[in-house]
């Protein structure tokens, strides 16, 4: 059906409570196309949307029909019939929390539900100890306050892979969208069916965290004061309780401190951009803290900003990533307790200088596809060979860490424990993280990395980002900014071809539409559709002997990438 075709169909099907706001957009035809022109997809990340009516908006008639197909799913499987749900503090969260379980329960599946706000890695922790065949979290992550979505996760705490993604969106595709629910939340609790999860969950899921610390003595005893924001999110509380049994001093952001899914004094609470720490900032001038810490709304990605001559340094996802890795290899190495076959694990898209600081320690990097369901693959790969030991690191560019194996997710809150951590540390030394960092960068290169997120407008922005991959496929440069290009790879054929020597070799990874230009030793430069949002995103990295150097190449390779993006 056109967009028309199906604002007619829900205008004459939904029930009548909305017949008034949907007869609201008849003539708008902007509304009607964002609303009924698409279809919000299942896939491996789940749905995620702008909220309000429409086949292409979040709502209860979308949130059920995707929790029927999970249940249909589950149901045809040999996993556990049991479902945890959690959910964070965005609009409408705990009510779609509770159309899914509702969801799930009138088929049978025993639901476990938490009683209040949790963070991602949290729920991902309570699929694994409460046995679970799969786990729902409500949420949008870091996006703008008028989106909500639904990640669906496997028996294992990883987000949903590929196959099992295929099969809930064909589920969700036969599943009618006005079958209104059998029996109640309530009732289904009552029965039963749906159950809380306990508080005795929440602290144990704060001492296993705490067992990832290296060394917590030094933190209670460096006297560290940092700024929190939880930035409106589910981190408040986990956070908060790390500080506390760890003796940190911390101010917390007030405006930002409380559930708010308006989001008023940060409109974007993504951790990745310096604007999220804002308010942060007016605090930390105030108190004088060693370092600022920012967690997202569902507490999956972790930022972090130092005082460096009255104005402030927000380490990149990149950096800090660099920094946890080497604290945590350094640490290691001294105690002598890195495993044999000793792995860290990063996303294709995040720095390599990532790989030069594992190689010098000893180290193996696995580089997969981007999304920590793949760090999360990595971990059960080895779980499977009773070696989950050998996992030291896994971390994203996009501010996602996890140390440990007890949840298969980004965990903002055992990232705050390493920077703590690290930050004592550094503290000990007569540094700051950013001197940590820089550290790093006059041993091993500088290693310039910028990350350029392309728009994409209207329902035709999916064909746009099509036809922007082909092209660059199709007509790849002999070079960039004077740069030879010596290699590309397709993730998508799973092909690294050498320009130089015209071998072939394969990635060993999932097909994934995932271009690359390698630039010899001067950098690359990574072409992927973004998963979530419509936005084409393009991964730079130059390399220098100095900064002016790599500074340099990097505006010469964006200058040369303009001529090839959407107008």
């Amino acid at each position: 059906m056109n967009y028309l075709e199906q604002y007619k169909f829900w205008l004459e099907n939904a029930p009548v409570s909305y017949r008034d706001m949907l007869q609201s957009m008849e003539g708008n035809d902007l509304a009607l196309k964002g609303c009924f022109g698409a279809e919000l997809a299942f896939g491996t990340a789940g749905i995620r949307g702008v909220m309000g009516l429409g086949c292409n908006r979040l709502n209860e008639f979308t949130v059920r029909r995707t929790a029927q197909g999970i249940a249909k799913w589950l149901n045809g499987t040999e996993l556990p019939k049991r479902c945890a749900i959690g959910y964070d503090s965005r609009h409408n969260s705990r009510t779609y929390a509770e159309i899914c379980a509702a969801a799930l329960a009138e088929t049978g599946i025993k639901v476990h539900i938490y009683h209040e706000l949790a963070p991602t890695p949290m729920l991902s922790y309570a699929v694994r100890e409460l046995k679970c065949g799969c786990g729902i979290m409500v949420t949008a992550s870091h996006n703008a306050g008028i989106y909500n979505g639904i990640k669906c996760y496997g028996e294992d705490g990883c987000q949903m892979t590929d196959e099992p993604a295929a099969i809930v969106y064909d589920e969700i595709q036969k599943t009618p969208y006005f079958v209104l629910p059998e029996k109640s939340f309530d009732a289904l609790k009552t029965e039963g069916l749906i159950e809380d999860i306990p508080a005795s969950l929440w602290s144990a899921y704060i001492d296993r965290v705490m067992q990832e610390g290296l060394n917590l003595e030094r933190v209670k005893s460096s006297g560290l004061h940092v700024v929190y924001t939880p930035l409106c999110g589910t981190g408040n509380k986990p956070v908060r309780e790390f500080f506390r049994r760890v003796g940190v001093k911390a101010d917390i952001v007030s405006v930002q401190e409380k559930p708010d899914g308006d989001f008023k004094t940060c409109a974007y609470p993504n951790p990745e951009t310096d604007a999220a720490l804002n308010e942060s900032y007016k605090v930390a001038n105030e108190v004088h803290p060693d370092l600022i810490i920012g967690t997202d709304p569902d507490a999956d990605r972790c930022a972090v900003a130092v005082p460096v001559n009255g104005e402030f340094r927000k380490l990149s996802g990149n950096e800090l990533g660099c920094v946890l890795l080497d604290y945590i290899l350094r640490m290691r190495s001294e105690r002598g307790d890195l495993p044999k076959g000793a792995e860290i694990v990063k996303s294709i898209v995040s720095t390599p200088l990532a790989d030069k600081i594992a190689e010098f320690y000893g180290v193996e990097t696995k580089n997969v596809l981007t999304g920590f369901k793949y760090i999360g693959g990595e971990i059960l790969r080895l779980e499977g060979l009773g070696e989950e030991d050998k996992f030291i690191f896994g971390f994203e560019e996009s501010c996602g860490y996890l140390k440990g194996t007890y949840a298969r997710d980004k965990d903002a809150v055992v990232a705050t424990m390493l920077v703590c951590e690290a930050a004592a540390y550094a503290k000990e030394n007569g540094m700051n993280l950013a001197d940590y960092m820089d550290a790093l960068y006059r041993q091993f290169g500088c290693y310039s990395a910028y990350v350029q997120s392309v728009e994409l407008q209207g329902i035709e922005a999916n064909e746009i980002s099509k036809a922007f991959m082909a092209n660059i496929r199709e007509n790849t440069p002999a070079e960039v900014a004077g740069e030879k290009v010596t290699a590309t790879v397709d993730y998508l054929s799973g092909v690294r071809k050498c320009r130089k020597c015209g071998s072939e070799s394969r990635t060993g990874l999932p097909a994934s539409n995932v271009f690359t230009l390698e630039l010899g030793d001067s950098g690359k430069i990574i072409f992927r559709p973004s998963g979530t949002e419509p936005k084409i995103k393009l991964y730079y990295t130059a390399v220098g002997q100095s900064w002016d150097e790599a500074n340099e190449r990097m505006a010469d390779f964006k200058a040369e990438m303009a001529g090839f993006l959407p107008k």
